[in-house]
């Protein structure tokens, strides 16, 4: 098996809101309407990969980011 897989985490719409502040519902909603970053049905619930969910808020910092180059 992929390590890469083994060594993931994956995180439910409430965990996505702890980390983030974004509340569970929307992360549900951009799930739905395919936006924010990619997620994936496993064993019935929807979830994130924790590297992915990472690397979308860095983007937005890049894409949303004033005064000092990021």
């Amino acid at each position: 098996m992929n390590a890469m897989i083994i060594d993931e985490r994956f995180l439910q719409a409430k965990d996505c809101e702890k980390l983030t502040g974004i509340p569970a519902a929307t992360w549900r909603y951009w799930a739905h309407i395919g936006s924010g970053p990619a997620s994936f049905k496993l064993g019935g619930r929807r979830v994130w990969r924790l590297t992915k969910v990472l690397a979308w808020i860095e983007q937005q910092e890049a894409d949303t980011a004033r005064g000092e180059a990021v």
